[in-house]
């Protein structure tokens, strides 16, 4: 197991990963600053904190950076699959895009991407277990 979780492959998930977590909160800043009382726009906020902590955990590496990145890319992929749902079912809610809104169609899809990716990466980069 690498120590850093940030070489290789890595690197290009944590510059995507930070690249969404600017996005997310830039963009959920603008939609709570517009209207606070919409719950889609504070999900913004809740994915950009997620991406922040997966970025962080993905550079910080070692065996606790894995575990959070692990947790926190795994409640992304339920976010996504369940915001992205969600967002269909009930287009009246959802009638702005957000980061995970039609999975993230407003994004290219890449919020349903990112999470298989960073659990393909965190799987292949498991801590031996502890002596």
């Amino acid at each position: 197991m690498a120590e850093e979780l940030s070489t290789g492959w890595g690197r290009a998930l944590v510059f995507v990963y930070g690249v969404f977590a600017v996005a997310a909160t830039g963009r959920s800043a603008v939609q709570l600053g517009d209207d606070a009382g919409k719950l889609p726009y504070w999900l913004s906020l809740v994915a950009a904190v997620i991406y922040l902590v997966a970025t962080t955990c993905l550079l910080v590496g070692g065996r606790t950076g894995w575990r959070v990145a692990l947790a926190a890319v795994s409640v992304e992929l339920v976010g996504v699959l369940g915001v992205g749902t969600w967002s269909y079912l009930d287009t009246g809610l959802f009638h702005d895009k957000t980061v995970w809104s039609h999975f993230g169609q407003g994004y290219a899809f890449l919020p349903l991407v990112l999470p298989f990716a960073g659990l393909a990466w965190l799987r292949s980069q498991r801590p031996a277990p502890a002596p």
